[in-house]
């Protein structure tokens, strides 16, 4: 429920996956990342039960408070911009409610409202790419000097839309997905909200610096990736280009990691072509399942946490290589010396970005 039991989960090698026989979502057993109703319960109390937020609102806003208590001084929320990522929104109640109650930022406008931010928000749906997307696209607001703070929130609820959709695909593994690994089956969904705080002005709570990022798209399906690697790479190396360093200074890899077949041999290449085959990559995914458009943010909070405690983050799930690529995936927790951090990801479409992170 917070990023320090997260880093608990990681340093003990738990995973949240479990397997579900729950005829309300899929007529047939299932591996997800789920909130139980105790968590519900607490996020519940922690937005004041108010009715007017739907379960999805309210997810987002627990996250953001508890982002906000964790600053030592409070910010200026009429100097703030809030900008949520998600790819389903309110989905599971089509139908349910009016159509533009539906809308992703009739969503935002209320979380807004709720935690006090008075400036317009702004929605990033970029299927899963959001995140990092909204990430890189609040920096360069902030750089603008648009604003001096911004609170990026990705959220998506686990739904059975979600989960038939990719049923359909025959994208969802039997067991906990493991990434990059040799007997990788698929993925593994989850759901989740995470929030991270950037800001233009210094202060003691800062866990590190967002440098640069790009982003690139490689037109190649409607849902399979490239199969070369080589926009994902035209990414990350302009993200490189634009935070002044090389490859070689890259001492952790956040892959998107989805264990699908061809979206880590993708990664791989795209590792390849950016000249990062040393450096130690792994994915969250086997912790928590793809939370979509929450992944790029709630990954990025564990690469700062990385970067904090300057520890390698093992890849759960991961034994034996598994994609045409030698790339350098880690295998257990390792205590080492991390100044640059990459967070990748992709999407249907073809969309792909990439974000540099900086120890502070």
């Amino acid at each position: 429920m917070d990023t320090g039991a997260h880093w608990q989960a990681v340093l003990a090698g738990r995973t949240c996956i479990k397997r579900y026989n729950d005829s309300a979502l899929s007529n047939s057993p299932f591996m997800a990342s789920k909130l139980d109703p105790a968590q519900w319960q607490a996020i519940q109390a922690q937005t004041q039960a108010a009715q007017y937020l739907t379960p999805f609102e309210q997810l987002a806003s627990c996250s953001i408070k508890k982002a906000l208590d964790t600053l030592e001084d409070d910010i200026d929320l009429q100097q703030t911009v809030f900008i949520l990522a998600s790819t389903k929104g309110n989905i599971e109640l089509l139908g349910q409610m009016p159509d533009e109650r539906m809308l992703l930022h009739h969503s935002a406008k209320l979380i807004a409202e709720h935690n006090h931010i008075t400036n317009k928000p702004v929605v990033v749906s970029h299927a899963c790419v959001s995140g990092v997307v909204a990430l890189l696209h609040a920096s360069r607001l902030l750089q603008a000097d648009r604003y001096k703070h911004a609170i990026v929130t990705g959220c998506d609820r686990f739904s059975r839309f979600v989960l038939n959709g990719f049923q359909s695909f025959q994208a969802l593994s039997d067991e906990p997905c493991r990434p990059f690994d040799a007997a990788r089956k698929g993925l593994t969904l989850g759901e989740a909200a995470a929030t991270i705080i950037l800001s233009a002005q210094k202060s003691e709570t800062i866990s590190g610096r967002l440098m640069s990022g790009a982003t690139s798209n490689d037109a190649n399906h409607i849902s399979g990736p490239s199969r070369t690697g080589e926009e994902l790479a035209a990414a990350i190396t302009r993200a490189l280009f634009q935070a002044g360093i090389s490859s070689k200074e890259i001492g952790l890899i956040s892959a998107h990691g989805t264990a699908t077949p061809y979206n880590d041999e993708m990664e791989a290449k795209a590792f390849e072509h950016a000249g990062l085959l040393n450096s130690p990559v792994h994915s969250f995914k086997g912790y928590t399942g793809h939370t979509l458009g929450a992944a790029g943010v709630l990954e990025s909070v564990m690469t700062l946490e990385a970067l904090r405690h300057q520890t390698l983050i093992p890849s759960a799930g991961y034994e034996d290589l598994g994609v045409p690529k030698p790339i350098n995936v880690t295998r257990k927790l390792q205590p080492t010396a991390i100044d640059y951090a990459l967070k990748t990801a992709s999407g249907f479409g073809g969309c792909n970005a990439a974000i540099v992170w900086q120890k502070e």
